[in-house]
């Protein structure tokens, strides 16, 4: 076969041409560190990519959520713990006006504080978080207790939990039994023991202190089982954690480019590319029309 300048010429620039083309993936390489640019580029890569990429949000996404069982939780806790210091104050004031020496003014202003700290518990009882009533079940837009015009009290009962999902699949509580807390029983017997004190009266006490007792142990039990769920969290938090770790030191091996072995081949390309434009330029040599002008 007879090799003409022209077809010299056209498998110079074809290798020029790829010479250039592998010039500019190491450097789009170089300035984007990633392994590929489009997934045409490497289509396995581009896949798993995908799958890890969706997997690390999905971590991500469980994270967040975590975030806002603690927010639940470690606000409950803390209404839990300012309703139990109410009710241990209730419990001083019951043992006090137990005491035989008290005269009927003085249980009198001892009702005034147990009235002041039924309201404090009516307040505890309609917390707010987020603009979510946290003691509501799942009703969270509207408050547990509505203090009606004739002094009673409208209160709730939904027991419904909110589920948060902490895995796939997997969801936790992130609530409290409200009803169990904030009972209806709890205003009723502080009622009652306001108005045996507004009397004067403190024979029937001793019975009230066993109900005050009892109340302070279901606010107890709660606050154990959120407790409970508190150190799961703290568990699931941690396995996240590391779960997130790994997926993005995946995710890196399989997208991110090894810089040095990028820069290597990019300086070698630039070498070879060199050598070729002075291959070519001894190939491109006068011809006989340029002795003929």
């Amino acid at each position: 076969m007879r090799i003409t300048q022209g077809m010299l010429s056209n498998n110079m620039l074809r290798h020029l041409g790829n010479s250039y083309e592998r010039m500019g993936k190491y450097q789009d390489q170089l300035s984007t560190g990633k392994k590929i640019t489009r997934p045409s580029d490497d289509p396995v890569v581009a896949m798993k990519g995908m799958n890890y990429r969706t997997q690390l949000n999905e971590v991500k996404q469980f994270q967040r959520n975590l975030g806002e069982i603690h927010n639940w939780m470690e606000n409950s806790d803390s209404a839990m713990d300012k309703a139990t210091q109410a009710m241990q104050r209730v419990r001083e004031l019951t043992v006090q006006a137990s005491n035989g020496t008290y005269d009927k003014e003085q249980r009198e202003n001892i009702a005034k504080e147990i009235s002041q700290l039924r309201d404090h518990l009516i307040d505890i009882a309609n917390t707010k978080v987020n603009n979510k009533y946290i003691f509501n079940g799942n009703d969270t837009l509207n408050p547990p207790i509505r203090q009606l015009p004739e002094g009673q009290l409208d209160i709730s009962e939904n027991k419904g939990t909110v589920n948060i999902e902490i895995s796939k699949g997997n969801a936790l509580k992130a609530n409290v039994d409200g009803g169990r807390v904030f009972s209806e029983d709890l205003f009723r017997d502080l009622k009652g023991l306001e108005e045996t004190l507004s009397s004067g009266e403190g024979g029937e006490l001793n019975s009230y202190l066993n109900l005050v007792d009892g109340h302070i142990n279901n606010i107890v039990d709660e606050r154990a089982d959120l407790g409970a769920r508190m150190n799961r969290v703290e568990l699931v938090e941690d396995r996240l954690a590391q779960q997130e770790i790994t997926a993005t030191k995946i995710l890196s091996d399989n997208e991110d480019a090894d810089l040095e072995k990028v820069i290597t081949n990019l300086k070698t390309q630039e070498s070879v590319h060199r050598a070729a434009l002075g291959v070519g330029a001894r190939i491109i040599q006068p011809t006989l029309m340029d002795f003929l002008r």
